[in-house]
């Protein structure tokens, strides 16, 4: 188990030389019609890609509250 996840750690930094990374969940906006979207906490962004851009497109206020539903025992 220890050296699956050294090298999981080693394979995530060595492809952080092509692209940069941006941690936390964030979500792509909803479609109008199919009411989907992609949710991640990991998302690999080209280099070419400015954060303002990116964070334009895909950021936390995309993401739908989570919602509780209460119910009553008696």
């Amino acid at each position: 188990m220890k050296n699956i996840l050294i090298i999981l750690v080693c394979s995530i930094l060595l492809t952080n030389c092509s692209n940069r990374y941006v941690l936390g969940e964030r979500c792509t906006e909803a479609d109008t019609t199919t009411k989907m979207f992609e949710r991640s906490w990991i998302w690999a962004v080209d280099r070419g890609m400015s954060k303002d851009d990116f964070d334009s497109r895909i950021n936390k206020k995309n993401c739908p509250q989570k919602v509780v539903k209460k119910t009553l025992i008696f």
